[in-house]
């Protein structure tokens, strides 16, 4: 273990002011209120699988827990359950309930609601910044930086170009890049020959699109939420893979613990692993680094993995 650095305000030097500003912040996470603790989200993304993006509704609820606690406390954690299907045609109905208000640390509980029932409850945890000598975590993995790696746009285009890596892209969804509003790019890509070799472990450097500025912690906050759902549970996938295709994936909870200030537009590295998967379930776990060392977010999710085994004639 080691000793975090103390909390840096700009980790990749200044942003220009006429930089663009991201859509996670003018789109994506803009809740429109509808009374006092009511707000209403809509869609920017959504996967080809024609349900919700996960990270779009842990997002939004904390987009809406966080408009209820006053600006000097931020969140330290989350804990969350999908409990039904989100509709992609319909609006997301955020409704907040403010459970404890402390000293020192306040709770509050947000139901996301389609067709009049409820598709997500949250708990999320604020806290007054209390300074404490006691300090530790662990050591950033050591990785390329991210301006020595293949784009997420570079590495779908690379695997496009080769037939048999076309069926394997290790959890992260074959999408035209432009379509999200995160920039993405692995630490180590797979090749035809680590194929059958995977462990169930993947890091990759990952940031907002665009600018979202220093200002607003409580936002970096959600914006790390919807980025935190991104092909995090497709690593419990990773070693069986080529054995199996999934038939159904889909989260089943997710929790967020935040411990110092980042920059949710600045490269973060995201290191995942699965610890554990049986009983058509996975169980991921989630470290964001700032590019400096320091420990940012830790994230948990388990979610259902049903799985199908590839038909005979297999292209490796």
């Amino acid at each position: 273990m080691s000793s975090p650095q103390d909390p840096e305000d700009e980790q990749g030097g200044g942003d220009p002011p006429g930089d663009l500003r991201s859509v996670l912040v003018t789109s994506v996470l803009n809740l429109e209120p509808l009374d006092e603790d009511l707000f209403r989200g809509r869609h920017y993304w959504v996967p080809s699988t024609q349900r919700l993006f996960g990270g779009q509704i842990v997002g939004q609820a904390l987009v809406a827990a966080a408009k209820s606690v006053t600006e000097d406390v931020h969140v330290h954690s989350l804990h969350c359950y999908f409990v039904r299907t989100g509709d992609p045609k319909v609006p997301v109905l955020y409704q907040v309930e403010r459970t404890r208000t402390g000293e020192s640390f306040s709770v509050r509980f947000v139901k996301a609601v389609q067709h009049g029932r409820p598709i997500f409850i949250c708990q999320a945890s604020f806290q007054k910044a209390q300074p404490s000598p006691m300090q530790h975590q662990f050591s950033m993995p050591a990785v390329p930086p991210p301006e020595e790696l293949l784009s997420h746009e570079d590495f779908i285009d690379q695997c496009l170009r080769d037939p048999k890596l076309q069926e394997y892209q290790v959890g992260l969804n074959r999408i035209a890049a432009q379509e999200v509003p995160i920039e993405i790019k692995l630490v180590n890509p797979p090749t035809l020959c680590t194929l059958k070799e995977m462990e169930p472990k993947q890091m990759f450097w990952v940031r907002a699109r665009g600018y979202i500025g220093e200002g607003d912690m409580k936002m970096h906050c959600c914006v790390a939420a919807y980025i935190s759902d991104y092909a995090f549970l497709g690593t419990a996938m990773l070693p069986h893979h080529w054995q199996y295709k999934v038939g159904f994936m889909v989260s089943l909870d997710h929790s967020m613990w935040f411990h110092t200030p980042f920059r949710a537009d600045h490269w973060m590295l995201y290191e995942c692993e699965s610890p554990w998967a049986g009983g058509s379930r996975g169980l991921v776990h989630g470290r964001l680094w700032r590019q400096d060392g320091v420990l940012a977010v830790s994230c948990a999710q388990e979610g259902v993995i049903r799985v199908n085994p590839w038909k005979s004639k297999s292209k490796l």
